[in-house]
């Protein structure tokens, strides 16, 4: 009886680059989300999509929060979607666009990071994170031209400049750094809306949970693709917070205080607080 052998193939033994995702282009190129083929003409009809995810960043770090809808057209493909997802130990990003492929490039994002600090011993700045992502995005341009787009939202606490940052891209993977809060997905334009009056830069981490919580109820209000806190099936938004301590998803029974009391001052105004006239 011969005895198989258990020795990695000889391609895992060879020196090469640190990142898994060009390890994987060139040993199994398949498995990438971005090397299937599509039939000509649009797609987007076909997949769920995650709508919208809003970070805002306070004196010890970054919040960031996500909806938990997804939709198809017209119909809502899920209720209970997660968002929000850890990218390694001190970033997080938040995915809109096509659901099932931007959760892929999550995972493939966070193995990228891990792969990485493996290989050379240490973790990647916040700008080669960002930088990293922008590559996997730019890589999924073919699937973007044909309706299939992911557009996440990074986040996390740089240990360097001591601060939260937050950046945003394109389909074309074009990276941005944004300045103090910034939303992505269908209702982003009512959730910056919302954040451009309740910001504040001495915000507390409380506050600023608050704040992104608002923010989503706001998006909500206006975009029929954003669900907000379901007070009847007691779903409430993913709330992750990344500080000099790490990642933390916010428990549930936080968030859904912290929702509680919005909805209560949504019962006495439904447009949400108002801005001091300053």
């Amino acid at each position: 009886m011969s005895i198989p052998d258990a020795r990695l193939p000889a391609h895992y033994l060879v020196p090469g680059s640190s990142s898994f995702a060009e390890f994987l282009s060139q040993q199994a190129p398949e498995l990438l989300p971005n090397r299937r083929s599509l039939p000509a003409g649009s797609a987007e009809s076909l997949a769920p999509h995650a709508t919208t995810i809003v970070a805002a960043t306070f004196p010890g770090g970054v919040v960031m929060a996500g909806d938990r809808r997804a939709t198809m057209g017209n119909i809502i493909a899920q209720r209970d979607i997660e968002k929000v997802h850890p990218a390694d130990e001190f970033s997080c990003v938040g995915i809109a666009g096509t659901a099932g492929l931007a959760v892929e490039m999550v995972r493939l994002f966070a193995t990228e990071l891990e792969h990485y600090e493996k290989i050379e011993g240490t973790t990647l700045s916040m700008d080669g994170k960002a930088n990293r992502l922008s590559a996997l995005i730019r890589s999924n341009l073919p699937m973007a031209m044909q309706g299939l787009a992911v557009v996440p939202l990074f986040a996390g606490y740089d240990l360097a400049a001591r601060q939260g940052r937050i950046f945003s891209y394109d389909v074309t993977g074009g990276r941005y750094e944004e300045t103090a809060f910034h939303s992505v997905g269908s209702g982003s334009l009512f959730a910056r809306g919302a954040l451009k009056k309740l910001y504040r830069e001495d915000l507390s981490d409380e506050e600023c949970v608050t704040a992104t919580i608002q923010a989503l109820y706001d998006a909500a209000d206006d975009d029929s693709a954003t669900g907000g806190p379901d007070m009847a099936r007691r779903i409430f938004p993913v709330v992750a917070m990344v500080t000099a301590e790490g990642y933390r998803k916010l428990p549930d029974e936080q968030v859904a205080a912290t929702a509680d009391r919005v909805f209560a001052g949504r019962l006495q105004r439904p447009d949400g607080p108002a801005a001091a006239l300053t």
